[in-house]
């Protein structure tokens, strides 16, 4: 078991329990998936690009990505219906919980001039929602071999009801919010 999920059973459960005052230990919210994005809007011109996305999000996640397809034609992006235009992981058990131990602790804090990450982004179903500039900050890509800088989206999905729950429940598992 991961060094955050044996402290979400032991420690996080109990006191969400506490502080929201559920009846089982079901009730306490927890992460459902983490979805990792990058779109590559390049990759319209020149697929190396996103054959060199996808394999950087492959080293940051640990699993392979699936590409993803454009659904509509548009003449003004050059772009095509069904061209491939990003990729895509979705992360659960284990390996969720050790990327966003990764993400918590060593990331995070390497981004220049960190204050914490927005308060505001919650989607008002209890998901959260970060979005990082360059693929750099992680400590699995090498700096050498970044032919372009490329950034990603990462969506922390939870079974909380409200955002109050899933605020909560993040700050426990140690994101770093934003003070206002």
């Amino acid at each position: 078991m991961s060094r955050l999920r044996e402290r979400y059973t032991k420690e996080i459960v109990p006191e969400l329990i506490k502080r929201f005052g559920y009846a089982n230990r079901m009730q306490a919210p927890r992460l459902k998936k983490i979805v990792v994005n990058m779109g590559v809007g390049e990759a319209t011109q020149d697929s190396k690009i996103l054959d060199d996305a996808a394999a950087d999000l492959a080293l940051i996640t640990g699993q392979k990505p699936a590409m993803t397809q454009s659904s509509k034609s548009i003449s003004n992006f050059k772009l095509r219906s069904g061209s491939k235009i990003g990729c895509k992981t979705t992360l659960r058990g284990a390996m969720m919980y050790e990327f966003l131990d990764r993400l918590v602790s060593v990331v995070l804090p390497r981004i220049r001039d960190f204050r914490g990450v927005p308060v505001s982004s919650f989607d008002g179903r209890g998901n959260y929602a970060l979005g990082v500039v360059e693929q750099s900050i992680f400590p699995e890509i090498e700096l050498d071999k970044i032919k372009r800088p490329q950034g990603m989206d990462i969506a922390i999905v939870t079974s909380a009801k409200t955002d109050a729950e899933s605020k909560a429940l993040l700050e426990l598992l140690g994101m770093p919010f934003a003070k206002k």
